[in-house]
């Protein structure tokens, strides 16, 4: 009987090892931001890659192409209540998120009605729910791991040295 919890308890540890492991082994880790903005909960998920001494922006993802927001799956927001982006009322419920980055000029924030796909591979852009152009803003400090945090009037975006702001009212 000794014996039998012994193995048990051994075969627990193994296995807690493992999802361990596989868990933080990821390159660019699975991460959750959740917060609210006038009573409404806006929760964010999203894959969180590293700068990694890269040039992110015109090198890494390319000007004038539709970038996932993050890595692996799509990066998705989801929200509880309804909410206005850009004048656009947008339903309660979960959302891809897209950016277009520009050189020069205003990027474009997309929301999109297909939450579960991988990559930019499957967007569609008559599945956009709203489109908005905002300029980003450069800093000196390195943001060195994609990171998303609910501010006051939106939600940013921070990477490298470029932070973004996606208005929500």
């Amino acid at each position: 009987m000794a014996k039998l919890v012994v193995m048990k308890k051994i075969k627990f540890t193994l296995l807690f090892l493992l999802v361990t492991l596989v868990t933080f082994a990821q390159e660019s880790p699975r991460k959750k931001a959740t917060g609210q903005i006038d009573g409404v909960t806006i929760t964010i998920d999203y894959g969180s890659p590293s700068v990694k001494g890269r040039t992110i922006w015109g090198g890494l993802e390319k000007y004038s192409k539709v970038w996932r927001a993050g890595a692996n799956e799509n990066t998705t927001f989801s929200f509880d209540k309804e909410v206005t982006i850009g004048g656009t009322s947008i339903p309660a419920g979960k959302y891809s998120f897209f950016i277009i980055p520009n050189e020069n000029k205003d990027w474009i924030l997309i929301l999109n009605k297909k939450n579960d796909g991988w990559g930019a591979f499957s967007y569609n852009k008559n599945e956009d729910i709203v489109r908005l152009n905002v300029t980003p803003k450069f800093v000196d400090t390195n943001q060195e791991t994609l990171t998303y945090t609910i501010v006051e009037n939106g939600v940013q975006l921070a990477w490298g040295k470029m932070r973004i702001v996606l208005p929500v009212n």
